[in-house]
């Protein structure tokens, strides 16, 4: 019998996949002083990525999914960056040596909340705390609403070379429905102003899955914004977990479009990028064919972390603020969630990792499986089977799950090479999910599939 595809796994709640294991399964066993001793055993000499994260708004967009609080006062902000300051101190500290930096993200919230005086202090604070290359990439999350052209000013002096800006749909009637009313005119008045100031890399954030889309509303989203020749855009199906985030039941349920609709709308997007010239990058991300992503995808050199899709080859990723996440050869750790607690850490002297995750072994087996897949959508499992000290049965051996998707034509396994086939691509995440160990142990609800 014939699987529809759609049908049978659209529903599904999986993970992204921008680590494994994932967040959910992080513990309170892993905490500061084990932070302090992963940090300490870092190579002196070997670059690391930085993610500073920035939890303010001025107002809440009813989709979000990231941690941010809104706040229409600046001391909240202020006091916050003194914060990071002092984090960034204890980082270093704990590290022992200058840490060489190669590449700088900053996420929100909105990062771009900050004064631009403020901004350039933090990026000086930086560069005097810890060994930032010349040729690092410096990046920075932007809501264009409120983009002035003092901060483009400040993001090209201070060396940022790529920009995300969020967008997601047009539609003002889908505007209405998630609290986020942006014109093409706003977006387009901040590209020119980062264009203007040197900051050359530009993404865009659109998202398909939202209240009162449709697939000819996505269409015209994508159409306006591919005019606009960003290098790079990120296109993410809208995960309603109003459980967890509580402003999201301020959408109407009703309103949004079932796994057919989404899975019509993302392919919709995607078909309207590529014919505008932009390559499709995984499962995801967009491409113009010179930008480094495209170029990273072509050669096997795509990499996938908690910014999702990136050239990034750095193995450690140190988390800077509030819910931070990062990332060393030994394991993940986050950060506080509430801003109080984080505070608090800080100010004691004491780094604020709440929770995280010791690697064993065969996560990071598991872990290589997945990522290669989410990027390339093959693994050849034989040889990385091999390459972590591990038989081929450590992966294929009882799994249940692999049988399934291989039954159902989601993927197929040769001589130890699992595939998806051109037009299963959109179920990477199920592919991915046949080699998590993990998956279900916490009762976590992820984003649908579709």
């Amino acid at each position: 019998m014939t699987v529809d595809p759609i049908q049978t796994y659209g529903e599904a709640r999986l993970p992204r996949y921008t680590s494994y294991p994932t967040a959910p399964r992080f513990e309170a066993d892993i905490g500061a002083d084990v932070h302090a001793e992963w940090l300490a055993r870092l190579p002196a000499g070997e670059p690391v990525s930085l993610y500073l994260h920035v939890p303010f708004c001025r107002s809440m967009c009813w989709y979000c999914g990231c941690h941010t609080t809104i706040t229409l006062e600046d001391a909240p902000i202020r006091d916050y960056l003194a914060m990071l300051e002092a984090e960034i101190d204890l980082v270093t500290a704990a590290a022992g040596h200058s840490l060489p930096v190669g590449a700088i993200h900053f996420g929100g919230g909105t990062p771009t909340i900050v004064q631009p005086h403020e901004f350039s202090r933090l990026m000086a604070h930086l560069r005097r705390s810890t060994a930032v290359s010349d040729r690092a990439e410096i990046a920075v999350e932007i809501d264009p609403r409120r983009l002035s052209s003092e901060m483009c000013r400040a993001l090209g002096s201070a060396g940022v070379t790529r920009a995300s800006l969020g967008v997601q749909s047009f539609d003002p009637v889908v505007q209405t429905a998630i609290n986020r009313q942006q014109s093409p005119e706003q977006t387009r008045a901040a590209v020119e102003g980062l264009r203007r100031a040197g900051v050359g890399g530009l993404n865009f954030d659109l998202i398909y899955g939202l209240p009162h889309q449709t697939v000819a509303s996505a269409v015209e989203t994508a159409r306006l914004a591919a005019a606009m020749r960003p290098e790079r855009f990120a296109v993410f199906g809208y995960a309603h977990v109003p459980s967890f985030k509580k402003h999201q039941r301020l959408i109407d349920e009703a309103a949004l479009p079932d796994a057919a609709t989404r899975h019509a709308q993302a392919e919709a997007i995607a078909e309207t990028l590529e014919a505008a010239g932009y390559r499709r990058i995984g499962l995801d991300h967009f491409a113009l064919p010179d930008d480094a992503l495209a170029i990273a995808a072509a050669t096997g050199r795509l990499r996938r972390n908690f910014q999702g899709y990136t050239t990034d080859p750095h193995q450690t990723l140190i988390g800077l603020g509030a819910s931070a996440i990062g990332r060393t050869a030994e394991g993940y750790v986050q950060n506080h969630v509430p801003i109080g607690r984080h505070a608090q850490a800080i100010a004691s002297g004491r780094l604020a990792t709440a929770k995280g995750y010791r690697l064993t072994a065969e996560d990071k087996l598991r872990a290589a499986v997945i990522e290669r897949l989410m990027c390339d959508f093959r693994a050849d499992l034989g040889r990385l089977a091999a390459a972590h000290g591990f038989p081929l049965d450590t992966l294929v051996g009882d799994n249940r799950m692999l049988d399934r998707a291989i039954a159902d034509g989601i993927v197929t396994l040769t001589n130890g090479l699992v595939e998806l086939g051109g037009d299963r691509r959109f179920l990477v995440r199920v592919a991915a999910a046949c080699f998590d160990a993990h998956l279900g142990e916490t009762g976590r609800s992820h984003a649908k599939v579709a």
